[in-house]
């Protein structure tokens, strides 16, 4: 398991894979930004069928933030369901996962790493540029095809070519 891990004053920082353990914690994050329209919703079955997927941040053993990488192709992953609870937020800890992430992604050797996000500043300060979505039909025929904003999409993609 690789774990990252931060000091921020009294408070340690760990990111690791998910666990089963993690599928509530998970899902009650989640829903919390679906239901702000901000996030796809992901049932716990569904959460536990792709928690391989998933890695966690906590802070002093308590949950704070969440994110995962979905394969869409031979040569693309996603960026999927990047959340941070208040406690979480302003340390750090979402590039904390997003480098996490992108690592399991140059581990896997996939050379292109995309996000549709409303967080442009985020992925633009951890090394992604902003693109037209289009360029991205695997995504298109995989999620946005249910999404109920597909036809009227304000979410903004960017990609990030690992070496």
């Amino acid at each position: 398991m690789i774990r990252h891990s931060s000091s921020n004053g009294d408070a340690k920082v760990i990111c690791r894979n998910a666990k089963v353990e993690d599928v509530e914690p998970l899902y009650l994050m989640i829903e919390e930004y679906a239901q702000r329209g901000i996030m796809l919703p992901r049932s716990r079955k569904a959460l536990e069928r792709q928690i391989d997927q998933f890695v966690v941040a906590e802070i002093n053993g308590k949950f704070v933030g969440c994110g995962s990488l979905f394969r869409l192709g031979n040569d693309l992953v996603e960026v999927r369901s990047i959340g941070l609870s208040d406690e979480g937020r302003g340390k750090g800890i979402g590039t904390l996962i997003l480098e996490k992430l992108v690592e399991e992604a140059r581990r896997q050797k996939i050379p292109k790493i995309m996000a549709l996000t409303y967080a442009v500043d985020f992925f633009l300060r951890n090394g992604f540029a902003v693109v037209e979505k289009e360029i991205f039909p695997e995504k298109v025929w995989t999620d946005c095809i249910n999404c109920k904003k597909q036809n009227a999409c304000d979410e903004i993609a960017v990609l990030k070519m690992l070496n």
